[in-house]
């Protein structure tokens, strides 16, 4: 039984819509981070960075992931061909390459600006000094929706790699969501907002959100 480890909303949103894309079975354990769940010993035994989300999989043999982005990668890997035929690229493939280099840099980049959005205090514990973090890195997150903005007006396809959706779309998806507190959101980009609505539809999601309990404004 595949087991995910979530808190509402976090990084465990792109995993969790992939669970459902794929009709896999599998098992929501809530990691209650107002309680410090995350930090208590019980869970450090499973995950000793006391991260979310986690992936357990006993169905052939006892394994853990954490990163939310390897966990994307390892369920399309494992189980696209057999759940979700649509999801599989060939290795070594122009489409699989593409799609690495938006994982990457959807995770390495975006995710980490973001991080720094949302926990400038990580970087200068000083109010002052944390706030004007957050304002640099709410700059630079405009920059970098702007460059996935003009992709898709470049490409005019519907999704990151062109006609056909993969596991980038739902994470960018998720990326995009986590900037609808800011002055230009993801979604206020014209086809940007188109994806991420287009996204938004998908049975996948819908019902992940209402499994997490999550409320309008959804992105």
């Amino acid at each position: 039984m595949i087991k995910l480890y979530y808190s509402p909303g976090t990084a465990c949103l792109a995993p969790h819509f992939l669970l459902e894309e794929f009709k896999l079975p599998y098992e929501l354990v809530l990691v209650d981070t107002s309680r410090q769940e995350h930090q208590r010993e019980a869970y450090l035994k499973l995950n000793p960075l006391g991260k979310i989300p986690l992936l357990t999989d006993l169905t052939e043999e006892e394994f853990s992931l954490t990163e939310s982005a390897a966990i994307c990668l390892h369920l399309q890997d494992r189980f696209a061909a057999s759940h979700a035929p649509a999801f599989h690229l060939e290795i070594g493939s122009a489409q699989r390459a593409q799609l690495y280099k938006w994982m990457l840099y959807l995770s390495n980049t975006l995710q980490a600006e973001l991080i720094s959005y949302f926990y400038p205090e990580r970087l200068l514990a000083e109010a002052e000094l944390a706030q004007k973090v957050k304002e640099s890195a709410e700059n630079r997150v405009a920059t970098m929706l702007s460059y996935i903005e003009q992709h898709f007006a470049q490409t005019k396809g519907p999704y990151l790699l062109g006609d056909t959706v993969s596991i980038a779309d739902f994470y960018l998806f998720m990326l995009g969501r986590w900037t609808r507190g800011m002055q230009k959101p993801a979604r206020a980009y014209p086809h940007l907002g188109v994806f991420m609505q287009r996204m938004f539809e998908r049975p996948s999601i819908v019902t992940s959100f209402s499994q997490e309990g999550l409320q309008a404004p959804y992105f």
